[in-house]
């Protein structure tokens, strides 16, 4: 006969329990019976199973009280039987003991709730055992953030005062979800983490593809998030930056549905405001440091050597103050080469650019200068100028006052055209060249898409990628997009005169300098032209233009022998069909071993020329 516990023994046992709960700090079982706000009944049954671990003894008294040696693990019947006040709902589906998943119900068919095997979770018996750590189920889904560190820009700063002031100091379950907009994904991130500092959290970082699309497998992440949140205590960054918002396609609908379900703090990336989440949702633009932040960023990671690196860097990039000093470490302590310091700043500043851009536009190597360029002097002094408002930037906008005094319109904004082959593209290289900035060319024919919407997605990545700095971008075939705006007389012509805005608004907040191509000007409507800063015209090239060209045509280590160079500038051929005959007779030359004679030159622009369907009788 098993032996009798006496109420005496009950009482000493009961003693030390109830000291435990008067302890400060008070024992892993009680904070976990307080967070989760267990019952007595509950927490009993917590413990009985966490026992299990903690005690190989327990498996051996589980099958004595249950008098059955095939059962030795403690059951719902055996929790029921040991307690003073038992309660049947406490293995309810929204009671916490399962809602949180504390504990697991191992329940085979035809087995009762009552007769089931019951185990703890195992990231419950370690919180018990004192070792707090990641749910290993969590982990692979996510990323830890480290705490901002100590230069903090005060705009960003002041974003995160914002959220922590909205919040309120101590949050951990429920609260309203935080927006932060805009394309600077570093910015964003640096707010959440000073935000989440000031809040007492770890800010861990999840991407929002991770999300599962399965109802039940999100409802279980969701629960098991919030757990999470509660026992570390963590804030969620949600990257949703690439996801589509709701309402735009079915991959919102996952970050939506998990957003609704799961607790704690959450701020979530994304590039533009999400509609349809809570009424008290906190919604923040978050910007890059300004520029006065980023050239005293410069000038504190460059100190003496600084110089006039700061005005010229920030005029040209937009880093983050943790990027400009890792730039600036990197660039001080690398090999010289030749090179000086501003130089290779430079140059490290440009490369943070080409990745992302890579992948969405065509970069062009630029080779030509402004001795290789040949227009009239009017549109050589409008380059020049172009050239000049580009460098100048951070003078005129940040220490003269003028970005706070123009509401928009900050962007340089130009408009090249001219027939094709008269050199819109080679003056792009050519401000691209004297500039040391990245150029990269867009086909705007490429960009336009029949789908609604999906052209001012194809422009948003292209521009934010873009705002990173030190990039021109050049739009071509601009007529694609640009043609004379209708009179709004079905949802096409209003969907085209939307992109034709989104594109002209992007143009104007540019951080750069944005030009449009076309072989059309007529065909463009005046209200598009007048919010230009800049129109450069492309003549077709007369005789005496032509023969520069020509002149200018031949490298000097092109070896050359009696060219009449005023008998082919009468060939009616623009700039772009000059330097395409030179490099096709100067082939021939080559393959006949020979110099490049008029034989040549001739027989090449007799092929461009019936290329372009021009008559060749004359030639």
């Amino acid at each position: 006969e098993a032996p009798r516990v006496t109420d005496e023994q009950l009482r000493q046992a009961a003693e030390p329990v109830a000291a435990a709960e008067q302890l400060d700090p008070p024992p892993a079982a009680v904070v976990l019976s307080q967070i989760f706000r267990l019952r007595p009944f509950e927490r009993e049954i917590l413990l009985l199973c966490a026992g299990m671990e903690l005690d190989t003894r327990i498996a051996g008294l589980c099958a004595r009280a249950q008098d059955d040696p095939g059962r030795p693990y403690p059951t719902f019947a055996l929790a029921m039987a040991l307690s003073d006040a038992p309660e049947w709902g406490a293995l309810a589906p929204d009671r916490p003991l399962r809602y949180w998943q504390l504990i697991h119900i191992h329940q085979p068919a035809a087995v009762p709730l009552t007769s089931a095997a019951l185990s703890a979770d195992e990231r419950i018996v370690n919180a018990l055992k004192g070792l707090n750590y990641l749910d290993d189920r969590l982990a692979p889904l996510v990323q830890l953030l480290d705490p901002p560190g100590d230069t903090v820009p005060p705009s960003q700063r002041a974003a995160a005062e914002t959220i922590v002031g909205y919040l309120g100091v101590g949050v951990v379950t429920r609260a309203p979800v935080v927006q932060l907009v805009g394309p600077d994904s570093g910015a964003k991130q640096l707010v959440a983490r000073v935000a989440a500092e000031q809040l007492g959290l770890q800010l861990v970082r999840m991407a929002a593809d991770a999300l599962p699309a399965q109802t039940g497998e999100l409802e279980q992440l969701a629960r098991l998030w919030e757990r999470e949140a509660i026992l570390l205590p963590l804030a969620l960054y949600l990257d949703a930056a690439e996801s589509e918002r709701p309402g735009e396609g079915g991959g919102a609908r996952p970050v939506q549905r998990f957003i609704e379900r799961c607790g704690g703090v959450v701020l979530l990336d994304t590039r533009e405001t999400w509609p349809g989440l809570s009424d008290d949702s906190l919604v923040l633009d978050i910007a890059p440091p300004t520029p006065a932040e980023q050239i005293a960023a410069w000038q504190e990671a460059l100190g003496a050597e600084a110089g006039d690196l700061p005005d010229r860097l920030a005029g040209q990039f937009s880093m983050g103050v943790e990027e400009i000093r890792r730039t600036a470490l990197i660039a001080r302590s690398a090999p010289e080469g030749g090179a000086g310091l501003g130089e290779r700043l430079w140059e490290a500043c440009r490369m943070r650019s080409r990745p992302q851009l890579n992948t969405l536009a065509q970069r062009i190597d630029p080779h030509a200068s402004w001795d290789d360029l040949v227009l009239p002097a009017s549109e050589m002094r409008l380059l020049r100028q172009i050239a000049d408002q580009v460098g100048q930037r951070s003078t005129v906008y940040d220490r003269w006052g003028y970005r706070d005094k123009i509401s928009r319109g900050l962007g340089i904004s130009a408009l090249f055209a001219g027939p094709s082959g008269t050199g819109k593209t080679f003056a792009a290289e050519v401000l691209a060249s004297e500039l040391r900035l990245s150029l990269y060319r867009i086909d705007l024919s490429a960009v336009v898409s029949k789908y609604i919407g999906e052209t001012e997605k194809n422009l948003r990545r292209i521009f934010d990628a873009a705002e990173r700095g030190g990039v021109i971008l050049f739009f071509d075939e601009a007529d694609a997009l640009f043609g004379k705006r209708s009179e709004v007389k079905d949802s096409h012509d209003r969907y085209a005169n939307i992109e034709v805005n989104y594109l002209l608004q992007r143009m104007e907040a540019f951080g750069g300098l944005a030009i449009l191509a076309t072989n059309m000007k007529d065909a463009l409507d005046a209200a598009f032209l007048r919010r230009l800063r800049f129109i450069v015209n492309f003549p077709f090239p007369g005789a005496s233009e032509r023969l520069e060209m020509w002149q200018r045509a031949f490298p000097p280590e092109t070896p050359t022998e009696a060219l009449d160079l005023r008998r082919l500038a009468k060939l009616n051929l623009s700039g772009g069909n000059i330097i395409t005959v030179a490099v096709n007779a100067a082939f021939l030359a080559a393959a006949a071993g020979e110099p490049v004679r008029m034989e040549h030159v001739l027989n090449a622009a007799r092929t461009e020329m019936r290329k372009l369907e021009m008559p060749v009788d004359y030639v």
